[in-house]
């Protein structure tokens, strides 16, 4: 059993922050499958789980204690432990001369640091000590279809309806799903979560997130604002809805949207395939539309039942599936990290 590992002399040395949770793993995964060349790996986690050994791509790795872990040397480090620890750390993470690539909402609102989905801003991305926040699960899989679209026709205001699957919550919240679906088989259905707002087995719950006194949730709050800041359209009108489905993983939308000029279904289709990350279903035959459990596990983010809206003049409505622990999370994430060394290496060549 070793406390990191060595893999690669011209690589990062990274450290993935909340290695335990469900997104911890997948960042694991991500990283060896998109080979992010890196020279030296660290887990870490919270007291609870110090000590324990993770299976990995590189051998049985140690975890350590991320409150006592000195950030020295680490050239990124991809955080998804929990907004009170990213904030907890960030400083210490940024003064050792990391870049801090952090999965939760602790940094999406500051303006010093920007909110990156590859695709759609990669721009932003520099290999330097500081902080790039991933944007929140939703907003991911939706921003990459506006993003086609608004540089190709223009898009004037966006409504989006969510079906969040139980992951959002992380484990905590699929183990719930499961434990109440048990409970509810068995006559004893649970009208309370002690994860989501209410009992979620059998049932679809249209709150995530407190409520705020505009009556729109934090996750609606959330998906409004990270769409403008990420498509630098703070213009852009945004209207969401969204909420808590008795799936396990992958989250699916409803969007419907006006566009400045008009397009057809096909263009749009041709479009939104040509995406990066996007692939549409549906251009043979209406009926090959995307599913939760046909996304899972899957890189890519999908795309059906493209049709225009009878009640607008340039209005587009489709349906858009995305594993939310891969692309909405741990992918992204690590995305990012691939960029931002790629780019610091090129960088270092012209230097």
């Amino acid at each position: 059993m070793s406390d990191s590992i060595l893999w690669c002399r011209e690589g990062a040395h990274i450290a993935i922050l909340g290695a335990t949770g469900a997104v911890g793993r997948e960042m694991i995964r991500c990283v060896d499958t998109l080979k992010l060349p890196v020279r030296k790996v660290d887990l870490l986690a919270s007291a609870r789980s110090a000590g324990k050994s993770l299976s990995t791509p590189w051998g049985s790795l140690t975890v350590h204690d991320a409150g006592h872990f000195d950030f020295r040397g680490v050239d990124i480090v991809l955080c998804s432990a929990g907004k009170s620890v990213s904030l907890a750390l960030a400083d210490r993470i940024v003064s050792a001369g990391a870049l801090m690539i952090d999965n939760t909402s602790a940094f999406r609102r500051d303006p010093k640091w920007p909110l990156v989905v590859p695709e759609v801003n990669g721009h932003l991305i520099a290999l330097k000590p500081g902080i790039i926040a991933n944007p929140n699960c939703s907003t991911i899989q939706m921003v990459l279809a506006l993003k086609a679209l608004d540089d190709a026709v223009g898009i004037d205001d966006v409504r989006v309806a969510t079906y969040q699957s139980c992951s959002g919550a992380g484990q905590k919240g699929m183990d719930a799903l499961l434990t109440e679906t048990r409970d509810a088989l068995a006559g004893h259905r649970h009208d309370t979560s002690a994860v989501h707002a209410r009992g979620i087995a059998f049932d679809v719950v249209p709150q995530i997130g407190a409520f705020l006194d505009s009556g729109f949730t934090e996750e609606e709050d959330k998906m409004m604002f990270e769409t403008q800041k990420i498509l630098d359209r703070p213009d852009l009108r945004v209207c969401a809805t969204c909420v808590r489905v008795p799936v396990m993983r992958c989250h699916s939308e409803v969007v419907s949207l006006n566009t400045r000029k008009e397009i057809s279904v096909q263009e749009a289709a041709s479009i939104l395939d040509e995406m990066p990350g996007l692939r549409v279903t549906d251009m043979q035959s209406p009926d090959a539309y995307p599913t939760a459990t046909q996304a899972q596990d899957h890189f890519d983010t999908f795309i059906g039942r493209i049709r225009k809206d009878p009640v607008a003049n340039h209005g587009l409505i489709f349906w858009i599936v995305s594993d939310n622990l891969l692309k909405g999370a741990a992918l992204n994430a690590v995305q990012i990290a691939c960029s931002a060394w790629n780019q610091g290496r090129m960088e270092s060549t012209h230097e």
